[in-house]
């Protein structure tokens, strides 16, 4: 029997990538609250780091807010995903990379439903056939998108002007990670460092310069939810649980918060404004908020796309006190 160590606990932990030839999936939330984001991440693969990523004009939306809201059966986003894969096939990838995490924990669902019980499989199988005449293979790798851009970390802080540095003093910036609970929380073995310890934007930080702010509530829900925030009565919910996290946060002053899911990052950011509205609390030094950003938006950021390439003018948090740090 082998000995079960610190390293090979972590090892555990880790996932294979593919190191090419990606089929993206794209993210219904991420093109309404940051439109530049997807086509930033496209440009950074491609221009930067060279790769092969395929953005099909035919893909749908995974429909996960309908079926996380109880709007629709599984059996119909399981018919939508096998679609999905099945425009992946056609275009010729196995190789399949989820822009958004609610897409990831639902397409992980759906493939492990399918390991434990292929009688459902062929269940939609049938129902994709008779509904559109297609078949379809399951991807031979899936990840979410931040996992390449952790990949790649060392190649981008290869090709960087620059880092998570205050150009000013030379000290590290203080950088908040936030995970989106669907990265790891769902299936643990399936985010890099699992839910109690996630590094996938934490060996970001790492790499590019940063210093890693641990507060009590950071691997608390951001409160998006579905439901708290689709019914206007349940909105209090979920601003409670960013407010949480901010007052948690609030003592170590961070110059920043990344996050790897659409919606998380859009809460952090937008409910620091309505916090400030209602309670005339800001979060950030001299009356600022704590800029929220995306790991695709620093990545680009660092490699020297400009404010507007990366859409930073989309964010309600002032995003001008970190771009005065970095010597943007």
């Amino acid at each position: 029997m082998k000995a079960v160590t610190r390293d090979t606990l972590w090892e555990s932990y880790q996932k294979d990538i593919a190191d090419d030839h990606y089929y993206f999936a794209r993210s219904c939330i991420r093109q309404n609250f940051f439109p530049a984001a997807e086509g930033l991440y496209l440009k950074i693969l491609r221009d930067d780091l060279n790769k092969d990523i395929f953005d099909d004009q035919h893909q749908t939306t995974c429909t996960g807010i309908a079926y996380h809201s109880g709007l629709i059966p599984f059996e119909t986003i399981m018919t939508v995903v096998a679609r999905q894969f099945s425009l992946m096939n056609q275009a010729g990838y196995e190789n399949f990379v989820v822009s958004c995490v609610t897409s990831f924990g639902i397409y992980t669902e759906i493939l492990e439903t399918w390991r434990h019980h292929p009688e459902k499989e062929e269940e939609i199988r049938a129902a994709l056939m008779k509904s559109t005449g297609r078949t379809f293979k399951v991807p031979k790798n899936i990840v979410h998108a931040s996992d390449l851009i952790y990949k790649f970390r060392k190649e981008i802080a290869a090709k960087a002007k620059y880092r998570l540095v205050n150009s000013t003093t030379g000290k590290p910036l203080k950088v908040v990670d936030h995970i989106g609970c669907h990265y790891a929380k769902i299936f643990p073995k399936e985010g890099i460092g699992g839910a109690e310890f996630p590094y996938v934007l934490a060996g970001l930080i790492d790499e590019w310069g940063g210093a890693q702010v641990d507060y009590p509530e950071r691997r608390h829900c951001c409160g998006f939810g579905f439901r708290q925030y689709l019914l206007r009565s349940n909105r209090s919910y979920s601003v409670s649980n960013t407010k949480l996290k901010l007052d948690s946060m609030l003592p170590f002053k961070p110059d920043l918060i990344i996050a790897n899911c659409p919606g998380c990052t859009f809460f952090i950011d937008r409910w620091q404004y309505v916090i400030s509205e209602m309670e005339g609390k800001t979060y950030g030094e001299n009356g600022n908020g704590i800029p929220s950003l995306t790991y695709e938006e620093i990545a680009g950021l660092l490699l020297g796309y400009t404010p507007e390439e990366v859409g930073l003018h989309l964010h309600q948090v002032s995003v001008k006190p970190l771009l005065e740090k970095l010597g943007v």
